[in-house]
């Protein structure tokens, strides 16, 4: 038998980590065909024994630190 992945869309803020409610940067995608959401902290937490249940994990905690700097004009301060 084989498993067709399709690619998961973008987490978004209306994603919720199942474990605290915060903001979820991971999906596990289970062999089950079920899916968890992690927040980065529960992600890294409980990383270990998710690789052994996941079909696919989709990480996108790099968003964190990735930071777009606004700076305002010299009229604007």
């Amino acid at each position: 038998m084989t498993t067709v992945l399709t690619p998961a869309s973008p987490l978004t803020a209306a994603d919720r980590c199942d474990r605290c409610g915060a903001q979820a940067y991971l999906r596990v995608v289970l062999a089950s065909g079920g899916e968890l959401l992690f927040c980065a902290h529960h992600g890294r937490k409980f990383e270990p024994e998710l690789k052994k249940i996941a079909v696919e994990i989709q990480d996108e905690s790099g968003r964190l630190s990735s930071t777009t700097a606004v700076t305002a004009t010299d009229d604007e301060r």
